[in-house]
């Protein structure tokens, strides 16, 4: 293999990392757009382990532009597009994230306060004037606030 096919072999071959991750983010995004994130499960760990490869191959590109010298112009274009492409479905992405954190720390905050509503419902009064407590009083609620 000479050095340009190298450069090629690359070129393609990130190329090719790029799609297939935009694929998949754009995949979940969709998921999360129609409120169905458990399809988005599907795909986390092959996204995460690409996302690591593109980020090391990209910012190796960063630092030594140089080692695209030698790729074919029409190649270098398919590479910005695909790229292009990927940024806006990073984008979109995590909108999508976004909207579906906010949903549900809004269903958590209510759940919560719903149950400290209930809580702090007073039991009555017995007999001797006393307050009684609610039943279930002595039962804690622990709630993630990275829901």
């Amino acid at each position: 293999m000479t050095a340009n096919s190298d450069v090629v072999v690359r070129a393609e071959a990130l190329v090719n990392l790029t799609q297939r991750l935009t694929e998949l983010l754009a995949q979940q995004a969709q998921a999360f757009e129609t409120r169905r994130p458990h399809e988005a499960a599907d795909t986390i760990e092959e996204s995460a382990k690409l996302a690591n490869v593109y980020r090391f191959e990209s910012a190796r590109l960063k630092r030594d532009p140089s080692v695209m010298n030698g790729a074919p112009p029409a190649l270098r274009a398919q590479l910005l597009r695909v790229t292009e492409a990927f940024d806006a479905v990073l984008a979109r992405h995590g909108r999508a994230l976004e909207a579906a954190k906010t949903i549900t720390e809004g269903l958590v905050q209510a759940i919560a306060e719903e149950v400290a509503s209930q809580r702090s419902a007073t039991g009555g009064y017995g007999s001797s004037g006393e307050r009684h407590a609610p039943a279930d009083a002595g039962v804690a609620i622990a709630l993630n606030r990275r829901a």
